[in-house]
């Protein structure tokens, strides 16, 4: 990683209508720049829509060598809702407690329909990936939980020690 660079990221915003040009993307540019702010180099949003694209832009992310890959959008129960299946495809292994945690977030806020989600989170490789809801506002919230935790789940995949505090293990 680079001096004072948390790593690198890339932003896959996952929508039929906008990458069809229905609408613009509302959400991936503030995934982009929440990113920004907790110190990654950032790339995207690459606008993809739901289905297949999304795992080739996930299987593309990964060996290139993203260190961090979000996606936003696709996380809910309509049948074109494909995200976390595509994403599921791709992962090596699944880490539950950041949707969980992100959920948690959304009704803790007020927003009942967030336990509606079904985003992913998990490691493919060396990257760590996170499904986000496609809401600019649940896009914002998902990007504060993460803020919490991110660079040190880069730091683990690329072998750094367990920071040691207050004596723990």
């Amino acid at each position: 990683m680079a001096e004072g660079s948390a790593g690198t990221a890339l932003v896959v915003t996952v929508s039929n209508r906008a990458s069809a040009g229905v609408y613009s993307d509302d959400s991936g540019p503030i995934v982009v720049e929440g990113l920004r702010s907790l110190g990654f180099a950032v790339d995207g949003p690459l606008l993809v829509p739901d289905g297949d694209p999304v795992e080739e832009a996930l299987r593309d992310a990964v060996a290139a060598g993203y260190d961090v890959v979000v996606t936003n959008g696709g996380t809910g129960l309509s049948p074109l809702d494909l995200t976390p299946e595509r994403t599921r495809r791709v992962l090596d292994y699944e880490v539950p407690g950041v949707p969980e945690a992100i959920r948690a977030a959304g009704v803790a806020k007020g927003v009942a329909t967030a336990v509606l989600s079904r985003g992913l989170a998990g490691v493919a490789g060396r990257s760590f990936v996170v499904n986000l809801p496609g809401s600019p506002g649940a896009a914002r919230d998902g990007v504060a939980v993460l803020a919490g935790f991110l660079a040190h789940a880069v730091g683990q995949l690329h072998g750094e020690d367990h920071a040691r505090r207050g004596g723990g293990r």
